[in-house]
């Protein structure tokens, strides 16, 4: 494994972020979302687009009483994606033995 096997969709710092946040709940509201990776509304709306268009993460829009509230999980495929990422960039880090 090495550089060529970044995701370029996953390595970006916010959509890392947010695949980061997924990976050990079912799902996060976009409120919590943006709050725990410190971004814009716009901005986190943007990245999540390109993981949902991506197959990555699925949406699920509900009303909490009369507010609309809106969950994002990652799938099946986006959680593959981020192991495969993850791996890349372990592999990258390691150190090289002999230096």
């Amino acid at each position: 494994m090495g550089l060529r096997d970044l995701d370029p969709l996953v390595h970006a710092p916010v959509r890392l972020a947010i695949m980061s946040s997924l990976v050990p709940v079912e799902a996060l509201e976009f409120t919590t979302l943006r709050d725990q990776i410190g971004t814009s509304d716009g901005n986190l709306a943007t990245h999540l687009g390109k993981l949902e268009k991506a197959g990555y993460i699925s949406v699920r829009k509900r009303f909490v009483g009369r507010k609309p509230n809106t969950l994002y999980s990652l799938t099946t495929a986006g959680r593959a994606a981020f192991d495969r990422h993850l791996a890349a960039l372990e592999a990258l880090l390691k150190p090289t033995r002999g230096r």
